[in-house]
């Protein structure tokens, strides 16, 4: 046997990847999957149509129903819990299980809860306790009842500052560690008469533009962008309050604050992008180099990641 059974674990499947362990008290039906690797502790429940990837971790306490895939490397902290009814009534069944996916890589918290046909993307992190109601973008760390984002992992803060009040290092362009974005400084003139920013064509903003809107009256806690463009450049300024760009190439992530007037954010196509944590009074002005077009945008992460990989 090239796996672990605890001799007080009830466990009915002989599909067990190598190398893993059961500990005790666990129950698990004949119809479970479980991986290489994987870390199951006590007092789990696994169902029959469950999916259990490699090097999972399932802390104590956890109940996995019919419907449930669990990805590769993925942590279950201790007493998370899995709804799997969106009704329930006692005596009333569903005539299929509802699914629910855990992406590879992901984080559930101590005591999280995920309603059921729930995503939680690739790399998330959902702290503990928090009442996950709605799916999770990939690398999103999301926290509170409802859950609701709060930052990305593994990205870093542009030049390790919070805020960009002091500009004086960038000259006109700054290039960043994400491929497809740059940063301009805008320029700007003062007197007693006030402050006037400006942007020109070729200088700050290296494309043709055909396009400008403006996003404004967003609630602090959503989050919009969470796309790709195939062909798209834009040129984002924050003309009132603030808010964060994060960028991402498929390797690097950076999250860049905006506020009034101070610099620009070039993001080349094929390079991911999210606009969240808006103040109140935020308004922020886009500059695009073509007009609308639906089938320009790349709105899977997944997707994203296979074209920048493909190179295609």
């Amino acid at each position: 046997m090239k796996y672990f059974i605890h001799d007080k674990a009830l466990v009915a499947t002989k599909k067990i990847g190598e190398n893993t362990r059961i500990w005790a008290f666990c129950n698990i039906l004949k119809g479970a999957k479980i991986g290489k690797d994987c870390n199951i502790c006590d007092h789990v429940f696994i169902e029959n149509k469950v999916v259990i990837g490699n090097k999972v971790t399932v802390k104590c306490g956890v109940f996995l129903w019919d419907g449930i895939t669990i990805e590769d490397n993925v942590f279950i902290g201790p007493n998370a819990a899995f709804a799997n009814d969106k009704f329930p009534r006692s005596k009333k069944y569903l005539k299929k299980p509802v699914a629910t996916l855990i992406k590879k890589g992901a984080s559930l918290g101590a005591n999280a809860t995920v309603l059921p046909g729930i995503v939680v993307g690739e790399n998330a992190m959902v702290g503990a306790g928090a009442v996950v109601t709605k799916d999770v973008p990939p690398n999103a760390i999301v926290v509170g009842n409802p859950a609701r984002i709060t930052g990305y992992v593994n990205t870093v803060d542009f030049k390790n500052i919070k805020t960009l009040q002091d500009t004086s290092f960038i000259k006109t362009r700054l290039p960043t560690k994400v491929k497809g974005a740059d940063v301009y400084k805008l320029s700007k003139v003062s007197d007693i008469r006030g402050d006037l920013s400006f942007t020109e064509y070729k200088k700050e903003i290296p494309f043709l533009v055909k396009r400008v809107f403006m996003v404004y009256n967003v609630p602090s806690r959503e989050v919009r962008g969470e796309h790709a463009h195939r062909k798209l450049h834009q040129f984002l300024i924050c003309v009132k309050g603030s808010v964060n760009i994060v960028v991402d190439d498929g390797k690097n992530s950076l999250e860049i604050p905006l506020t009034p007037m101070d610099i620009g954010i070039h993001i080349k196509p094929r390079t991911w992008s999210v606009q969240y944590k808006y103040s109140q009074d935020a308004i922020l002005l886009v500059f695009a180099s073509e007009k609308y077009d639906a089938k320009d945008y790349i709105r899977s992460y997944d997707q994203f990641l296979k074209l920048v990989k493909n190179g295609k």
